[in-house]
């Protein structure tokens, strides 16, 4: 694809990722047009963007692509949480038939030559069978799990087909993990601040984050320099659960996996945590994306690591540590010079394997 005169329309621009890559491509000289498109504002001042207050499933759509002859559509209106729309069944309704519109339309559109779609590592599910790393061509979750997981399987889906119908547009499909930094509302960062975090009892699931700014540059580089394919996109390393909420000063209880559901159910009634259920598994279990072909297929070397993106969101200040965690390794120092000298070293390097 030429790389001048470039013409791009963003959904969701209400959001803080498709914000942000909006505002970046305004400052470059390759964009010609910019289109964004949203039943609410975006969250920065835009200059060059030319708002389109229209729902995803609005015939409009096709005439939007014709009418702006839209090269590039970067598909960001992704919704997480069931709380942010109305329940479920309009989450589902948006994401799913939102996209199975917005490709049909795009599918139509003469001009178009590349899709770029906002996708997630949640289309692995989590499970306790599940690799260290996860690669991009292991199986997907089974689709009788409902939720973000159903979603984002489906929307995939819709966009293969268009892959299939459009062989001249290049697809590329951005599975990020859980996105996180200083400009980010999501689920984890809310459960993260929960001044008494559950976690499930006998699990410490490994987790990956993705820091805001290495999404936004990754969607500015799929848009300007699209390379077509599938990417997991994250922080290089992992934090355990246990790790991240005792660096950012949280409490815990302990719940017995059975009671997860409804610890989760209490949560939306009185935290204002939108926890789904097919979210719980990736307390319990976590999950890790292999960033090889993020690397030496994209070219995009991640400049914050999963430690170093919950070390800034600490920092930000969003989240106010209820327990000092200075104090607490302070604790665990007295407390490990109380044991035996073997258990004191067997607590010190981690225990055995």
């Amino acid at each position: 694809m030429a790389q001048e005169h470039r013409r791009i329309l963003i959904t969701g621009i209400s959001g803080t990722l498709a914000g942000e890559l909006a505002r970046r491509l305004e400052r470059d000289e390759r964009v010609a047009h910019l289109v964004g498109l949203d039943t609410r504002e975006p969250p920065v001042d835009l200059e060059r963007t030319e708002l389109v207050r229209a729902d995803l499933r609005h015939p409009l759509i096709a005439r939007v692509l014709e009418a702006h002859r839209i090269d590039t559509v970067v598909h960001l209106a992704l919704v997480s949480t069931p709380s942010r729309v109305g329940g479920r069944a309009r989450m589902k309704d948006h994401n799913v038939i939102g996209t199975m519109q917005l490709l049909a339309a795009a599918q139509r559109a003469r001009t178009l030559r590349s899709v770029v779609l906002r996708s997630t590592t949640a289309v692995y599910g989590s499970h306790p069978t599940s690799p260290g790393l996860i690669r991009e061509d292991a199986p997907v979750d089974d689709e009788r799990r409902g939720g973000l997981t159903h979603d984002v399987v489906e929307m995939e889906r819709y966009a293969r087909e268009l892959r299939r119908q459009r062989p001249d547009v290049g697809l590329s499909v951005l599975r990020f993990a859980s996105v996180v930094g200083p400009s980010i509302d999501s689920v984890l960062a809310r459960y993260l601040a929960l001044p008494v975090a559950p976690t499930a009892l006998g699990y410490d699931p490994r987790l990956q984050l993705c820091h805001e700014r290495d999404a936004v540059e990754v969607l500015v580089r799929s848009t300007l320099d699209p390379v077509p394919g599938t990417f997991n996109v994250g922080g290089p390393g992992v934090v355990f659960l246990s790790q991240a909420l005792r660096r950012l000063g949280r409490p815990t209880v302990g719940v017995p996996p059975p009671l997860a559901r409804p610890v989760a159910w209490l949560a939306r009634r009185t935290a204002d945590l939108d926890l789904a259920e097919d979210q719980l598994p990736f307390l319990q279990f976590g999950r890790v994306g292999d960033l090889t072909r993020l690397r030496t297929v994209l070219g995009y070397e991640p400049r914050v690591s999963t430690p170093e993106a919950l070390d800034d969101l600490a920092a930000s200040g969003r989240i106010a540590p209820t327990i000092d965690a200075d104090a607490v390794a302070r604790a665990e120092r007295a407390l490990r010079a109380l044991l035996p000298d073997d258990e004191r070293a067997g607590t010190a390097s981690g225990g055995s394997a």
